[in-house]
């Protein structure tokens, strides 16, 4: 028997109409194909974000040229884009014209003494005590061989280089394209957003695109720094073309990792086509330098730049390289600022703004 005076709870259970089962359903397979083709245009998307990304990096310089006044006339957009990619490739253009020359000559006598040189080359090691017993004559039909399978292999490999140029180049268009319609494009995003949260979204994503273009900032500046030191130590050690190599040390410095790794190994094998002690020299100057670099210069260019910690960076490079190798620790630091803001002002402020709601409705204590 059951007490009158309890109160009975009584639930009501209540199924979805038709109407929402299938729009739940529809959402469903529109989440699966919309994987589906993520999945299937990953290297699309890829250089569609790439050029997106430089081009929000790349909008301050083009602003920077449209603010120029030249008799009382300011450029259009188009044009300070046209004028920036035109000053790009004209002091490219200026540099390896006189920069490639002496190096060209060089490797072009060096191929026309070769045949010359090397069986004399091969008469003085058999003079050496014991080379005999190394087999001078299978190590040459070795080393022979491994040329013509690299030959082999390069030409195999053409067509995938060929491939990668013109994703350079689509990126580049498309980079062109998001600089010149890229407020459309925008306010078309903001504009699927909730009316209620447009305004904070717009402020979130304006901070981020400031951060991201303070990186380029950041990154030239370490790209002047190594350039300029790579370039007076290597001319301080006499180093063969020490201009063109230091030049290439700053400019390959925009990859990290990877950019400092190819680099120094043209270094290296410039510098020891002189002595072993010049290639010494230079190892020696780079791992001081990049200590100092890693330990005093990185993190205080990046931290005023970028406000990341060194942990960040090196997180975001890990993983930039590990999901899409030079391309994405070339993107790995601007994304990194990106996520950084997103999550400072949804995650970060939100749980703050909740714990300050906590503490506000915690009741006071009674003295």
């Amino acid at each position: 028997m059951t007490d009158p005076e309890t109160p009975i709870l009584v639930t009501t259970v209540t199924t979805p109409s038709p109407a929402v089962t299938r729009s739940n359903i529809i959402f469903f397979f529109a989440i699966l194909i919309g994987l589906g083709l993520a999945w299937k245009l990953t290297r699309e998307l890829e250089i569609l974000y790439v050029s997106a990304l430089f081009a929000v990096v790349l909008m301050p310089i083009v602003g920077w040229i449209c603010k120029l006044k030249i008799r009382g006339w300011h450029p259009s957009r188009a044009l300070g884009i046209l004028l920036m990619f035109l000053g790009a490739a004209l002091l490219l253009t200026l540099f390896f014209f006189f920069a490639l020359p002496p190096v060209l000559r060089d490797l072009r006598e060096a191929l026309t003494d070769l045949p010359q040189r090397l069986p004399q080359l091969v008469a003085k090691i058999k003079h050496i005590p014991m080379a005999d017993k190394f087999g001078l004559d299978s190590i040459a039909q070795r080393l022979q061989a491994a040329i013509e399978a690299t030959a082999g292999y390069l030409f195999a490999a053409l067509p995938n280089w060929l491939a990668h140029i013109f994703d350079v180049l689509t990126a580049l268009f498309l980079c062109v394209y998001f600089m010149l319609e890229g407020e459309h494009a925008y306010s078309f995003f903001l504009s699927l957003v909730p009316v209620e949260s447009r305004h904070r979204l717009d402020k979130t994503l304006r901070k981020a695109e400031l951060k991201m273009s303070k990186w380029l900032l950041g990154q030239g500046l370490l790209m002047l720094i190594l350039g300029l030191s790579s370039t007076v130590a290597f001319g301080i050690f006499h180093v063969r073309y020490f201009v063109l190599l230091g030049v290439l040390m700053g400019l390959l410095n925009i990859i990290p990792v990877a950019g400092a790794i190819i680099g120094m190994t043209l270094v290296c094998i410039v510098a020891s086509l002189d002595s072993w002690g010049r290639l010494l020299e230079v190892v020696i100057f780079y791992a001081v330098y990049a200590n100092v670099e890693n330990g005093f210069i990185t993190p205080r260019v990046m931290r005023s730049s970028v406000d990341l910690s060194g942990l960040t960076v090196l997180v975001a490079l890990l993983f930039g390289s590990a999901l899409a190798g030079v391309v994405g620790a070339l993107v790995a630091v601007p994304t990194a600022a990106l996520v950084v803001v997103l999550l400072e002002e949804y995650a970060v402020s939100e749980a703050q703004s909740e714990q300050s709601k906590f503490s506000g409705s915690r009741p006071k204590a009674i003295s």
